[in-house]
């Protein structure tokens, strides 16, 4: 079952973030089969609000841990929180995987 990794910059990281942003897009390219969907969270005009969401194809707890210390955002020491949590994958894209509405 896939998860869900959320993550949240540390307070003033914004330059940080910037100076790392090439790195981590080459680590999401290298993973690419593994996203399910991932990127940025931002504010309601649109500007980075210091974070971002991944769904990642992965089977265990480990994994996940493992697949976020690897990014450089994280090995920059940008993040002040990560939460790890499993994710269920109804729908996606307007495809339904949920087993019983199936046809």
């Amino acid at each position: 079952m896939p998860y869900m990794i959320e993550t949240f910059d540390k307070p003033g990281t914004l330059d940080l973030r910037t100076a790392t942003r090439d790195a981590h897009l080459a680590f999401l390219a290298e993973n690419a089969a593994l996203l399910l969907a991932c990127g940025a969270k931002l504010d309601d005009d649109g500007n980075a609000a210091g974070g971002g969401l991944y769904v990642v194809a992965l089977e265990s707890r480990a994994e996940a841990e493992a697949f976020i210390a690897a990014d450089p955002f994280f090995k920059a020491g940008l993040f002040d929180r990560v939460v790890i949590q499993r994710w269920r994958k109804a729908y996606v894209d307007g495809v339904c995987y949920l087993p019983e509405m199936k046809p």
